[in-house]
């Protein structure tokens, strides 16, 4: 393991004057469509008791959660949307627009902060079923089917030694760990910041704080909440395109990170995002 490596924390020194920080879900691991093919959009059907109707839900469930501009939307923001969805198409969801409300606003969006609201509608109650039959059914899903996408063990070697490397995912700790452990993946990284540090662009901004240039910072994800979070703190994106991934770490490693490291990616960078957005039109 890299000398100075830490688990969490910003507790690091900066040892070269480029950083790329990189998403795990969906980004660096092959992790979202198995999470939400298998358990969040089944659990939502029999939650609810959709199967008449499954296959059209399941795909408005995966159009929301995977392959749009809500790509990585928060799992209560996503499950108000697709069952307002069902609301208007299929069969009537009591409280449904309560959900969304509370979805849009609340400053919170947690299985604790739902099990608060359990008393003003059944529909609370049963999201947090659902959400707890979610955690379950992910827990339950085989680790070695939990891998890399194809080429990113070959961009981390590539990374190595000419860039800082960190982690910034709204992942827990201890999937990171195990995940990212298990390929061999840790040994590369500087620093490791996942959901109990805050918000992505929290998380760059305190990495910025170490003495980084904006232009020498690079986000590596596959969601808008990426991108968003780069562009808050002014820092570089570069995109791993859903259903393109092996594709995407590929051209990173061979071009992207190239321009990256010889302060050459502005162009380029505004490129990418642009191929980025009409990859989830």
């Amino acid at each position: 393991m890299k000398e100075g490596y830490v688990m969490s924390g910003l507790d690091f020194e900066k040892k070269h004057d480029h950083i790329v920080c990189i998403d795990s879900d969906g980004c660096a691991m092959d992790t979202m469509n198995i999470k939400h093919f298998r358990c969040f959009g089944p659990c939502m059907i029999r939650e609810w008791g959709l199967e008449k109707w499954e296959k059209e839900i399941l795909d408005k469930w995966n159009e929301i959660n995977l392959f749009s501009m809500t790509r990585g939307i928060n799992r209560f923001k996503g499950l108000a949307l697709c069952l307002l969805y069902v609301d208007e198409n299929f069969t009537e969801i009591e409280g449904v627009k309560a959900l969304k409300t509370w979805s849009d606003d609340a400053p919170e969006l947690s299985n604790n902060a739902v099990a608060r609201m359990t008393e003003v509608s059944p529909v609370f109650g049963k999201a947090l079923s659902w959400s707890k039959s979610v955690n379950e059914s992910i827990e339950q899903l085989p680790e070695e089917e939990i891998k890399p996408f194809d080429g990113v063990k070959e961009a981390f070697d590539a990374i190595y030694g000419k860039c800082d490397i960190a982690v910034v995912s709204s992942a827990n700790p201890e999937a990171v760990r195990a995940e990212w452990g298990r390929f061999g993946l840790l040994d590369m990284v500087d620093i490791v910041c996942t959901q109990e540090m805050g918000s992505k662009s929290a998380c760059l901004g305190m990495i910025r704080d170490k003495g980084y240039e904006a232009n020498h910072i690079l986000m590596i994800g596959d969601a808008p909440g990426d991108l968003q979070a780069a562009l808050e703190n002014g820092v570089f994106f570069y995109p791993i395109l859903v259903r393109h991934e092996a594709e995407s770490w590929s051209r990173f490693k061979d071009e992207a990170l190239k321009k990256f490291a010889s302060d050459n990616y502005a162009e380029y960078g505004a490129q990418v995002i642009e191929e980025f957005k009409q990859n989830l039109a």
